[in-house]
């Protein structure tokens, strides 16, 4: 599904250029749960950006569902963007004056999908995440829980390729990221690839596999299988 190869990225501040991402490898499956994790600065939040088309890499190449993006127009880069990734942050991103409901809706809309399907198809993501019978309710008559299951609702109402997470629960008491989580990996167990970038241990051990980042290099790749046998 992905297929990372020699990828960097510098920023040129003017005086000085640093490498945020320095050569990496790195290939996802489809229906991976994978949790990127590293320091601030190591280069993980970098890599989401480039992931999710929000960012181009320096030089190296980037192929998403065999297609070469660092190739694309502007156009076609939104549009992979647009139709191939579920984006969820840590600060929810939601529109604080409208209802749950209509925030599922907002990709369906720039995909100019029709009202009535709009409707169904955002329902039916907020009944996935349990909040079928908060549909008319605004960000700030939830809690912090129940606005990352509607960011999760309107990542997944597209039916995208990737998942990406950039620190979900980051925001959350315990219990709430304990839920948070688990949708995860029932979204995985239907076939779902999640890709968490994270900071947090804890969180990267929910996942199948976690890759380590530091100064802008991959210092491991392991799957929850290897990791175990060295137990």
């Amino acid at each position: 599904m992905i297929r990372i190869n020699e990828l960097w990225k510098i920023y040129d501040t003017g005086k000085i250029k640093v490498p945020a991402l320095r050569g990496i490898d790195l290939t996802i499956e489809k229906g991976d749960f994978i949790a990127i994790i590293g320091a601030s600065g190591s280069g993980k939040s970098t890599l989401m950006n480039i992931l999710g088309c929000l960012d181009r890499p320096t030089k190296g190449k980037y192929v998403l569902d065999d297609v070469q993006t660092e190739t694309l127009k502007d156009e076609e880069f939104a549009q992979i963007r647009n139709k191939k990734i579920g984006f969820v942050f840590q600060s929810f991103n939601l529109i604080s004056r409208t209802s749950a409901l209509k925030n599922v809706e907002l990709p369906l809309i720039y995909g100019k999908v029709d009202s009535k399907k709009r409707h169904e198809l955002s329902k039916k993501a907020l009944e996935r995440v349990g909040l079928l019978d908060r549909i008319d309710h605004k960000p700030n008559e939830l809690s912090g829980g129940q606005k990352q299951r509607v960011a999760i609702a309107r990542a997944l109402v597209s039916n995208p390729s990737i998942i990406l997470a950039d620190e979900p629960t980051g925001n959350l008491d315990s219990k709430s990221t304990e839920e948070i989580i688990r949708i995860f990996k029932d979204l995985n167990n239907e076939g779902a690839t999640i890709i968490i970038v994270t900071h947090e241990h804890e969180i990267a051990d929910q996942a199948k596999r976690i890759v380590t980042f530091r100064d802008g290099n991959i210092i491991s790749d392991e799957r929850k299988i290897d990791i175990l046998e060295k137990i």
